[in-house]
């Protein structure tokens, strides 16, 4: 945890990877992550928690797989919306013209969650990297 405010636009200008979450600071045992996303994520689902999104640039679209037949809907949102994945549910997280983004969740959870597809090169499997 900081002893200082930590701006985020300045968090985020200290690196270019996508889709590879930066543990900005830590709350109880939550982290407090930002990352910049383009492209399509990997459909994964959190068997354990719930995954908090806030976009803090650009648009972020979540596909969703949380119908009683499996039957997928997209929410999309726009800058400053933020949107609760609840456990359990198989998501895919994209950006067609990019952005950046801050979640909210349990220190140690996996970027990918505990069930997903195969892991495409562009996505960061981890469990969050220190600014």
């Amino acid at each position: 945890m900081s002893p200082e405010p930590i701006e985020l636009a300045a968090a985020l200008a200290r690196f270019d990877q996508l889709w590879s979450p930066r543990i900005v600071t830590t709350v109880n045992d939550y982290d407090v992550r930002i990352a910049k996303v383009a492209g399509e994520h990997v459909w994964h689902a959190h068997d354990h928690t719930d995954e908090f999104f806030l976009v803090l640039d650009g648009e972020l679209r979540i596909a969703l797989r949380d119908g009683a037949d499996g039957a997928e809907r997209e929410v999309v949102l726009p800058r400053g919306a933020v949107f609760v994945v609840p456990r359990g549910v198989e998501h895919r997280p994209s950006a067609p013209d990019g952005a950046s983004i801050l979640m909210f969740e349990p220190s140690g959870t996996s970027s990918v969650g505990e069930r997903h597809d195969e892991v495409p090169g562009h996505v960061d499997t981890t469990t969050g990297h220190r600014l």
